[in-house]
């Protein structure tokens, strides 16, 4: 059996993101950054040498294959920045209505300019995708500064709320949809 390709590492986060040709895409970098580490309560780490993910699940198939993936993140392309929702989109079609320019690839919420959406639809698409993920999977829990367990009941993470300009995978997108 082949092993996983996307595996987390220790490349710098900062280097990484640092290295990024377009200054937009550096700045919404740092934003999703500040904003998916507030929703996981988990470090950004990277996952191959282009992912910068939150948090863990393992996955098992029911053909034997299994393995790590980050919860959620995001990656810097040159077209456009991917934001990986890895339960998929069948429950978010009225937030992607209010969301803004998009496109939409099987688990790839792509994303040319932050300053263009409404980051608090956002953060309820991201919030709402990690809970899923943490209710169908064994995934890492990390605590929050207060001690709680990111995510947990009453978390607030899936409510509306500023995202301020925070400090600092390849997917299958055979079934592309455009909404720009």
């Amino acid at each position: 059996m082949s092993s996983n390709k996307t595996i987390e590492t220790d490349a710098s986060v900062e280097n990484f993101i640092n290295a990024v040709d377009n200054e937009q895409k550096r700045k919404d970098s740092w934003d999703l950054v500040a904003l998916m580490s507030k929703i996981t309560g988990a470090p950004a780490k990277m996952w191959g040498t282009s992912i910068v993910g939150f948090g863990q699940y393992h996955y098992k198939y029911e053909s034997g294959r299994e393995g790590d993936m980050c919860i959620t993140g995001f990656s810097p392309r040159k077209s456009a920045l991917s934001v990986y929702i890895m339960p998929g989109f069948a429950a978010y079609q009225e937030h992607l209505n209010r969301l803004g320019p998009h496109k939409l690839g099987k688990s790839c919420l792509y994303l040319k300019n932050l300053d263009v959406v409404d980051r608090d639809v956002l953060e309820e698409i991201v919030g709402d995708s990690v809970q899923v993920m943490r209710g169908r999977y064994e995934c890492s829990q990390a605590q929050l500064p207060d001690g709680t367990q990111a995510g947990g009941a009453g978390s607030g993470i899936v409510g509306p709320s500023a995202v301020g300009n925070g400090r600092r995978a390849n997917m299958d997108v055979s079934s592309v949809s455009d909404n720009t």
